[in-house]
């Protein structure tokens, strides 16, 4: 089943993200070489696709899992946990229906 994975941003992330970037893109590379990673970014802190120096605010993944509860222990390991850049992550069960 997929599943959503959104993530809020603490505060001035950037940094704290760009030193964890690799570990966290190993990850959802995994996930693409498995076939099951659906999408993957980041939401720009500001309306442009180059967000720059403003950052990000939280990120969306969208992947498929055996269950809620393994989808929620992937999220609960992402480097970007462990380096403080995310404030809270919600995962629930997701239903793609288009395209």
């Amino acid at each position: 089943m997929l599943y959503a994975i959104i993530s809020t941003d603490v505060a001035d992330s950037l940094s704290l993200r760009l030193e964890a970037r690799p570990a966290h893109l190993e990850r959802l590379n995994d996930l693409q070489q498995q076939g099951r990673l659906i999408l993957a970014g980041p939401h720009p802190a500001i309306d442009n696709i180059d967000s720059g120096s403003a950052g990000f605010t939280g990120s969306l993944v969208v992947a498929e899992f055996n269950d809620l509860e393994h989808a929620q222990s992937w999220a609960d390991a992402d480097p970007y946990m462990d380096a403080g850049v995310y404030a809270n992550v919600t995962v629930k069960p997701f239903k793609k229906v288009l395209p």
